[in-house]
């Protein structure tokens, strides 16, 4: 989590070199084994229709390739290859090579030839990217050292898993910081794309594409992640990205909880008015929507797995067994021994 005065700003890109002359965007794709079709699609499309006007789809101020260092197929995890267009060419040709990941299951996404590559590239400094999982690919490189990583909700649990010593965030939808950027993935690929194409080709080469892809606007690096932890917002439907934003914080913080002082500071309100958003939007307390999010994965844990109640009790951000058992009781009237008993079933949160 990162206060409000420290929370990271899109950057753009390094200035061109004095004598430079202004020329196409350039963007080279490296797409993991199994990668994710629809991050990929959405980011290239808004590049093709930014690159002319309407629909007409010539490369005038947009280009890009897919890098590989042979000419196979590349499955993605919906089973539709794409074939690559260029041998992996000298990194500097491109202002940014983005990174497409797929399923993490997946044994050796990216092999040696391209990661050796992606390091080349960075030592010529040249923006990376990487897009859905292709950021655990840049960090596995160790390249994602001084960013702050944007990650999808999904994976979160994972990436901390893998790399403990990065930071990462699973509230927003991307970021860029000119050298180094992540994303979640999904439609937010359009949004970062369409970043990208404001900064380096112009406002209404954007606007194009995404008129063209049917997208009303492009969102907001710090619009939150679509998951919404607690479905309990009344009005038209709509929840304030600042509460949903801290509602995904709450959930990928549950061991280690955040306080309600700095959760407000993440989304840069005061206290009072995180509050006030709490009580008007959920009719609850932050206080009492992180207890709800505590307790529901303590929930699915008791009935779904077979750990100890003092270890749940821990999973969850409680001291001791005991303060568990009461504050789970309170919320579900029964105890978590009685819960386990029952053996009800709960779906996956």
């Amino acid at each position: 989590m990162w206060r409000g005065h420290d929370r990271p700003e899109p950057g753009t890109f390094p200035s061109r070199a004095a004598g430079q002359t202004q020329s196409k965007f350039k963007v080279g794709f490296i797409l993991a084994r199994s990668f994710t079709l629809s991050a990929f699609s959405l980011f290239v499309d808004t590049l093709r229709l930014a690159g002319d006007e309407l629909d007409r789809s010539r490369r005038l101020r947009a280009d890009w390739e897919v890098l590989a260092n042979t000419r196979h197929l590349i499955r993605s995890s919906c089973g539709v290859s794409v074939a690559p267009t260029s041998d992996l060419v000298a990194p500097e040709r491109f202002d940014v090579i983005v990174v497409v990941g797929g399923l993490l299951g997946t044994d050796q996404s990216c092999d040696a030839e391209a990661l050796a590559y992606l390091k080349q590239a960075a030592k010529a400094r040249v923006p990376l990217i990487g897009l859905c999982t292709g950021t655990f690919m840049l960090a596995e490189a160790g390249l994602m050292g001084a960013h702050h990583n944007c990650v999808s909700w999904l994976h979160v649990d994972e990436f901390r898993d893998r790399f403990p010593h990065l930071r990462v965030r699973a509230d927003r939808l991307f970021n860029f910081d000119g050298r180094r950027g992540s994303c979640a993935g999904g439609s937010s690929a359009a949004d970062l794309a369409a970043f990208l194409v404001r900064s380096r080709i112009g406002p209404a080469a954007a606007q194009n594409a995404l008129d063209v892809l049917q997208i009303n606007h492009a969102r907001h690096f710090t619009d939150a992640q679509a998951r919404l932890p607690i479905r309990q917002f009344t009005g038209d439907g709509t929840i304030d990205n600042r509460v949903n934003a801290v509602l995904l914080t709450m959930e990928q913080n549950l061991v280690a909880p955040k306080t309600i002082e700095q959760l407000a500071a993440s989304v840069s309100v005061s206290r009072r008015q995180l509050e006030r958003l709490f009580r008007t939007i959920l009719g609850m307390s932050p206080a009492r929507a992180y207890s709800e999010l505590r307790l529901r994965r303590a929930h699915y844990l008791l009935i779904n797995t077979d750990r100890r109640i003092v270890d749940i009790a821990i999973d969850v951000g409680f001291d001791n067994a005991s303060h568990f058992s009461r504050a789970f009781r309170k919320i579900h009237g029964r105890s978590p021994t009685a819960l386990r008993i029952d053996g009800e079933t709960v779906p996956s949160v």
